[in-house]
């Protein structure tokens, strides 16, 4: 286990925009790149929820909150896939790539939860370009061909189990 000391030190470490947040999504480290990204001194962000600092979205609309599925994975013990979210930044919102690291501090009983920043604006907007176009041109429901382009977890993925996995996509299939 760490202490808080040591893992904000282990946020301040990384050139990409990271800050680690305990129970509830509370910041409790931040870094100078989230700083400039965020436009968010650690002094602002430090004690606020990353929810309301992040202000995240994905395609389907708003995904931060004090149940996140971060705080959701790192509850159920589950390691989280990379994710791609919109934040809001001072320059207007922005799509980045998540990663998730879970650490656990001495002195307490629950988990924290370090994110990793990497904007990931271009790659997204391609992305959902190539997504609009398959919709046009193969006249696939916008669930079917983002399913077919996507390469990694949205931010709404949810811990389903095997068989609700396999049921969503016989349904993704036109399947009864």
């Amino acid at each position: 286990p760490m202490r808080e000391k040591e893992l904000s030190e282990l946020v301040a470490s990384t050139r990409d925009p990271a800050f680690a947040t305990k129970a509830k999504g509370v910041v409790v480290a931040w870094n100078r790149a989230a700083e400039k990204l965020f436009g968010v001194t650690a002094g602002q962000a430090i004690g606020r929820t990353c929810a309301s600092v992040v202000q995240g979205r994905d395609e389907q609309g708003a995904v931060c909150s004090e149940n996140c599925i971060v705080r959701q994975a790192i509850d159920s013990h589950h390691p989280l896939e990379n994710f791609d979210l919109e934040v809001q930044t001072p320059e207007g919102k922005r799509w980045c790539n998540v990663s998730v690291l879970t650490a656990e501090a001495k002195a307490s009983t629950a988990s924290h939860a370090i994110h990793v920043i990497r904007p990931a604006d271009l790659r997204k907007r391609l992305e959902m370009a190539v997504r609009d176009f398959v919709i046009t041109s193969t006249g696939l429901p916008a669930e079917q061909a983002a399913a077919l382009i996507a390469s990694r977890a949205v931010a709404r993925a949810s811990d389903l189990s095997d068989r609700e996995l396999e049921i969503l996509r016989f349904l993704a299939r036109g399947s009864t």
